[in-house]
């Protein structure tokens, strides 16, 4: 497609637009070249996968992050403890399109060498779409799983409550598949991401029923409880509304949400998400607790590619509940937006795609550069 067309309320941007307009706005933040363009394109990978949470809408922020210290450009890790087969990994409050890459690349060299691999990654900045890191594993035929924690994010209320105690704490392994695509598993430990709230929030794709819990207890899915009153010019956080999201699948989900806190807070070495007493709310970060497996260590009578293809198509072959419905295995869905939206273009809320303009030009990008950038009137 050529330009950035307006078409219902939403704007619809091609990706190497999108990608093109990333890297003038995190060049124009502080970061390198290298590390520009790689923000820009798993952000705008994000999106091309359906992952609209996790993608571009989070440009404005992350450039706010910038300017605040919270997140700092050009980092890389630091490596706290280096065993054969474990690495404990800091951060140090890097852009997590660096950190996360840097990092599992890591665990890959080390589950290649002897067989199995643990990283314990801590202060991360946010780490975006953490399928991208399950698919940079399996692309060395290595399976991954990734806990992940959210530190000094309040914005979840454990199963039965109504108070923030949680983050949105991401599950995600990733699957080789010989000769074809990876399986991958990725989601919010949450009923929907923070992101999705943002996004519905700004006029996009509104948020299932009973997403989130009101200050009262009953449930809703407007995303204004979650942020507040914005200020006139401000961008919404999460941290300053009366109301929280709620985990998936009640005391299951909200388990599962804890378990992310122990292993990738804790046991990781990041810190969990917060501790009654404590004055301040904790520095934001992520942490995310890694294991990898090598598959030619493991495989040793060479049938795991067969296994996996065949229990695809069992499950695939099995009758759908309507009679124009598909029986999907994770990475199915992400794929077919992909190719949908590589076609035409990333459909955004009008609101975030203003929002994500006017942080272009107050940092000095000018109107003709982004047409420049994105093949036309913006």
């Amino acid at each position: 497609m050529s330009g950035v067309r307006h078409e219902g309320g939403q704007a619809f941007v091609p990706p190497a637009a999108m990608e093109a307009l990333g890297r003038a706005i995190f060049s124009r933040a502080g970061c390198s070249a290298e590390e520009a363009e790689r923000i820009a394109r798993r952000l705008t990978g994000a999106n091309l996968r359906g992952h609209d949470s996790h993608g571009v809408i989070r440009i404005p922020r992350y450039v706010e992050w910038a300017e605040t210290g919270r997140q700092v450009p050009n980092q890389t890790i630091s490596m706290i403890l280096d065993q054969p087969s474990f690495a404990i990994i800091d951060g140090n409050y890097g852009f997590g399109q660096s950190i996360g890459e840097q990092t599992v690349d890591v665990g890959i060299a080390k589950a290649k060498e002897h067989g199995v691999a643990v990283t314990a990654l801590r202060n991360s900045g946010h780490l975006g779409r953490i399928g991208d890191w399950a698919e940079r594993v399996a692309a060395h035929n290595v399976v991954s799983i990734h806990m992940v924690n959210v530190r000094g994010s309040l914005i979840v209320a454990p199963f039965g409550a109504i108070s923030r105690r949680m983050g949105t704490s991401p599950f995600c392994a990733g699957i080789p598949v010989a000769g074809g695509e990876p399986i991958i598993l990725d989601f919010a430990t949450s009923l929907v991401a923070e992101g999705k709230a943002l996004v519905a929030y700004k006029g996009g794709k509104a948020l299932p029923p009973g997403s989130l819990v009101n200050a009262d207890g009953s449930l809703t899915n407007d995303p204004e409880p979650l942020y507040g009153e914005v200020p006139p010019g401000g961008y919404p956080d999460p941290n300053n509304g009366p109301g929280a999201l709620r985990a998936f699948g009640d005391h299951k989900g909200s388990g599962l949400n804890f378990l992310m806190e122990m292993m990738a807070g804790a046991l990781g070495g990041s810190g969990t998400a917060g501790a009654l007493g404590e004055p301040n709310r904790r520095r934001f970060c992520n942490g995310m607790f890694s294991f990898y497996v090598d598959v030619a260590a493991f495989d040793t009578g060479n049938a795991f590619a067969d296994e996996v293809k065949s229990y695809v198509e069992f499950v695939k072959s099995a009758t759908p509940t309507t009679p124009d419905g598909k029986v999907l295995v994770p990475g199915e869905k992400e794929r077919a937006t992909l190719a949908e939206r590589t076609a035409g273009g990333l459909p955004l809320a009008a609101e975030a795609w203003s929002d994500i303009l006017d942080t272009a030009k107050r940092l000095g990008i000018s109107d003709a550069e982004i047409a420049d950038l994105t093949g036309g009137t913006a």
